[in-house]
């Protein structure tokens, strides 16, 4: 049965990290993303919280921790809720971390965590997301051919966070009929950062797109076995961050409308701003409930296939895509609440509602 109750650890590292994202991270969100640069003392800061490196094995220089799914959500959550740019790059070298933690060998273990688990923050990720119409991560366009003892990957992708910084990139391309993992260093030939993608949102973190070209690399890179655990993983992590999201810009519309005075009365004391309030808080606790029941499940061993899907890919897919939804109706319910507030910049609502708006189209930004 599944317990909603954190346990003291638990609630110690979300405290912890709610208290960085409340004096940290809020207080630069807008400046970052006006200027599209996140400070790196900030980043680095997060790096010594720990968030990142605790799951990797003493052997391989961490600390030992299994990697819980719960705890992730917790902390994806806090994160977000201080701003979702800043979030996805503090947790950008997890994309690496955890791909290899699942499916990576002793030798690719010992090869690429080490280089995660110095003093500094050190940048990895993934290139899973296509830039087509229609994208789905079973069908994928990239490929990766086996030839002379290697592999040939060819493909271009797009939303790739940090490549530019990053020391791996971990590309999924279809290996046969079925999508697999690359362990590729970053400056392989062949590998091509093409450039800083202009979003809508997101605009604090650099996203980049890049290309494959006859990139070879050798059969050790590749990270055999099924990817459904990894991607119901980065389902959780992106409803979680979703929720965190959808939970700053309530609270905001919230306490604006306490404050929000028309005719007398606070707006809050309006039925019609009242029943909106409510629904955010509704839809974003069945958001929560719905993403901490798939990380149970994803702790609880109930990712492997049982028919046509798991238990854990079943409740990680209902969970990331009523979290899409839910966080864009959420934000732009805020806005409503702000009225002509709302559209300027003098308030961070219209932040939300602009990252919100992605999560629709986000794969693979994120994992835990």
């Amino acid at each position: 049965m599944a317990s909603f109750q954190p346990t003291e650890e638990q609630q110690l590292i979300c405290d912890t990290v709610a208290s960085f994202a409340r004096e940290q991270i809020r207080p630069v969100a807008r400046d970052a993303d006006e200027s599209g640069q996140i400070p790196s003392a900030l980043v680095q800061q997060a790096w010594e919280l720990g968030l990142v490196q605790s799951t990797i094995p003493e052997a391989f220089g961490g600390v030992g921790e299994a990697p819980s799914a719960v705890t992730g959500a917790l902390v994806c959550e806090e994160l977000s809720w201080g701003d979702l740019s800043l979030a996805l790059h503090i947790l950008a070298p997890r994309l690496v971390i955890q791909p290899v933690l699942t499916l990576g060998s002793e030798a690719q273990k010992r090869q690429v965590l080490t280089v995660y688990t110095g003093q500094s923050f050190t940048a990895g990720t993934a290139a899973i997301v296509e830039p087509r119409f229609g994208f789905d991560v079973n069908e994928l366009a990239t490929t990766a051919t086996p030839h002379d003892g290697d592999f040939i990957l060819n493909g271009t992708k797009c939303f790739v966070p940090l490549a530019s910084a990053a020391q791996h990139v971990v590309v999924y391309a279809r290996n046969g009929s079925e999508p697999s993992a690359f362990i590729v260093p970053r400056e392989t030939p062949g590998l091509t950062v093409v450039e800083r993608e202009k979003n809508m949102g997101l605009k604090a973190i650099a996203t980049y797109a890049l290309t494959l070209e006859n990139c070879r690399i050798p059969v050790a890179a590749w990270l055999s076995g099924n990817l459904s655990p990894l991607l119901n993983r980065s389902r959780v992590a992106l409803a979680s961050l979703a929720v965190g999201v959808a939970r700053a810009a309530f609270e905001y519309a919230r306490d604006y409308a306490k404050e929000r005075r028309a005719f007398g009365s606070a707006i809050a004391q309006k039925q019609a701003i009242a029943f909106i309030l409510a629904e955010m808080a509704l839809e974003i606790d069945a958001a929560r409930l719905l993403t901490w029941e798939a990380a149970w499940k994803i702790d609880a061993g109930q990712d492997v296939p049982t028919g046509a899907l798991s238990a854990a890919t079943r409740e990680a897919c209902l969970a990331k895509n009523y979290a899409a939804n839910m966080v864009l109706k959420v934000t732009d319910n805020a806005l409503q609440v702000l009225g002509g507030h709302g559209y300027i910049r003098d308030h961070p609502v219209e932040l939300w509602l602009r990252n919100a708006r992605g999560f629709a189209t986000f794969e693979g930004l994120a994992i835990i």
